[in-house]
Protein backbone atom coordinates (compact mmCIF):
# COMPACT_ATOMS: atom_id res chain seq x y z
CA UNK A 1 0.00 0.00 0.00
CA UNK A 2 1.04 3.65 -1.03
CA UNK A 3 -0.02 5.30 1.98
CA UNK A 4 -1.90 7.67 -0.66
CA UNK A 5 -5.25 8.19 -0.43
CA UNK A 6 -6.71 7.73 -4.15
CA UNK A 7 -9.35 10.49 -3.44
CA UNK A 8 -6.34 12.87 -2.90
CA UNK A 9 -5.03 11.83 -6.12
CA UNK A 10 -6.73 14.58 -8.95
CA UNK A 11 -7.81 13.15 -11.93
CA UNK A 12 -8.88 14.85 -15.12
CA UNK A 13 -10.01 14.31 -18.68
CA UNK A 14 -9.75 16.91 -21.34
CA UNK A 15 -12.04 17.26 -24.82
CA UNK A 16 -11.89 19.92 -27.25
CA UNK A 17 -15.32 21.69 -28.10
CA UNK A 18 -14.47 24.16 -31.55
CA UNK A 19 -11.61 25.76 -30.20
CA UNK A 20 -11.86 25.90 -26.64
CA UNK A 21 -10.46 22.97 -24.11
CA UNK A 22 -12.62 22.03 -21.67
CA UNK A 23 -10.55 20.14 -18.39
CA UNK A 24 -13.09 18.13 -15.96
CA UNK A 25 -11.42 17.66 -12.55
CA UNK A 26 -11.74 15.19 -10.13
CA UNK A 27 -10.20 14.43 -6.47
CA UNK A 28 -8.48 16.99 -4.49
CA UNK A 29 -6.01 19.65 -5.66
CA UNK A 30 -3.84 20.13 -2.62
CA UNK A 31 0.31 20.89 -1.85
CA UNK A 32 0.74 16.95 -3.23
CA UNK A 33 -1.30 16.77 -6.19
CA UNK A 34 -0.74 20.14 -7.64
CA UNK A 35 2.38 20.47 -9.44
CA UNK A 36 1.03 17.75 -12.39
CA UNK A 37 -1.91 19.29 -12.58
CA UNK A 38 0.18 22.98 -13.10
CA UNK A 39 2.49 21.60 -15.29
CA UNK A 40 -1.02 20.14 -17.83
CA UNK A 41 -2.27 23.39 -17.19
CA UNK A 42 1.06 25.38 -18.05
CA UNK A 43 1.46 23.74 -21.25
CA UNK A 44 -2.75 24.21 -21.95
CA UNK A 45 -1.70 28.08 -21.68
CA UNK A 46 1.47 28.42 -23.39
CA UNK A 47 0.15 28.97 -26.92
CA UNK A 48 -1.51 32.18 -28.46
CA UNK A 49 -4.79 32.94 -27.31
CA UNK A 50 -5.77 29.82 -25.08
CA UNK A 51 -9.46 29.10 -24.66
CA UNK A 52 -9.82 27.02 -21.27
CA UNK A 53 -13.07 25.77 -19.26
CA UNK A 54 -11.76 23.63 -16.19
CA UNK A 55 -14.99 21.94 -14.27
CA UNK A 56 -14.38 21.86 -10.65
CA UNK A 57 -17.52 20.75 -9.89
CA UNK A 58 -16.31 16.92 -9.09
CA UNK A 59 -13.62 18.52 -7.08
CA UNK A 60 -13.96 17.60 -4.05
CA UNK A 61 -11.56 20.10 -1.74
CA UNK A 62 -8.77 22.74 -2.78
CA UNK A 63 -6.26 24.09 -0.73
CA UNK A 64 -4.46 27.37 -1.43
CA UNK A 65 -1.93 25.26 -3.34
CA UNK A 66 -4.90 24.97 -5.68
CA UNK A 67 -5.84 28.11 -5.70
CA UNK A 68 -2.35 29.37 -6.73
CA UNK A 69 -2.53 26.87 -9.47
CA UNK A 70 -5.84 28.00 -10.86
CA UNK A 71 -4.02 31.90 -10.30
CA UNK A 72 -1.36 31.43 -12.65
CA UNK A 73 -3.21 29.27 -15.39
CA UNK A 74 -5.43 32.11 -15.28
CA UNK A 75 -2.44 34.69 -15.76
CA UNK A 76 -0.84 32.83 -18.34
CA UNK A 77 -3.98 32.68 -20.17
CA UNK A 78 -4.74 36.58 -19.69
CA UNK A 79 -1.46 37.28 -20.80
CA UNK A 80 -1.43 35.48 -24.00
CA UNK A 81 -4.97 37.12 -24.72
CA UNK A 82 -6.91 34.17 -24.14
CA UNK A 83 -9.63 33.10 -21.80
CA UNK A 84 -9.92 30.79 -18.46
CA UNK A 85 -13.37 30.18 -17.19
CA UNK A 86 -14.13 27.87 -14.01
CA UNK A 87 -17.04 26.08 -13.74
CA UNK A 88 -18.50 25.52 -10.15
CA UNK A 89 -21.61 24.98 -8.37
CA UNK A 90 -19.94 25.04 -5.26
CA UNK A 91 -21.32 27.87 -2.63
CA UNK A 92 -18.42 26.67 -0.58
CA UNK A 93 -15.48 27.32 -3.38
CA UNK A 94 -17.20 30.81 -4.27
CA UNK A 95 -17.24 32.04 -0.46
CA UNK A 96 -13.52 30.78 -0.13
CA UNK A 97 -13.35 33.06 -3.52
CA UNK A 98 -14.70 36.08 -2.29
CA UNK A 99 -12.96 35.83 1.53
CA UNK A 100 -9.68 35.89 -0.39
CA UNK A 101 -10.59 38.04 -2.83
CA UNK A 102 -10.64 36.38 -5.89
CA UNK A 103 -14.39 36.38 -7.07
CA UNK A 104 -13.76 39.26 -8.95
CA UNK A 105 -10.60 37.65 -10.86
CA UNK A 106 -12.73 34.36 -12.08
CA UNK A 107 -15.06 34.07 -14.98
CA UNK A 108 -17.20 31.97 -13.16
CA UNK A 109 -20.18 29.55 -14.44
CA UNK A 110 -22.26 27.30 -12.67
CA UNK A 111 -22.74 24.69 -15.64
CA UNK A 112 -20.32 23.70 -18.59
CA UNK A 113 -23.47 24.88 -20.81
CA UNK A 114 -23.44 28.33 -19.36
CA UNK A 115 -19.54 28.42 -19.75
CA UNK A 116 -19.34 27.30 -23.33
CA UNK A 117 -21.90 29.61 -24.41
CA UNK A 118 -20.25 32.47 -22.62
CA UNK A 119 -22.85 33.94 -20.62
CA UNK A 120 -22.36 35.58 -17.34
CA UNK A 121 -22.67 33.84 -14.15
CA UNK A 122 -23.43 36.31 -11.30
CA UNK A 123 -19.55 35.91 -9.83
CA UNK A 124 -20.51 36.60 -6.16
CA UNK A 125 -23.13 34.33 -6.17
CA UNK A 126 -23.55 31.65 -3.61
Amino acid sequence: MSGIDPRSTPHHTEHTVGETTVVELRGEIDILTAPPLAARLDALTAGPRPDLVLDLRSTAFIDCTGLGVLCRARNRAEARYGRLRLVTDSAGFRRILRAVDLAGVFELHSSLNEAMAGTSAAVVAG
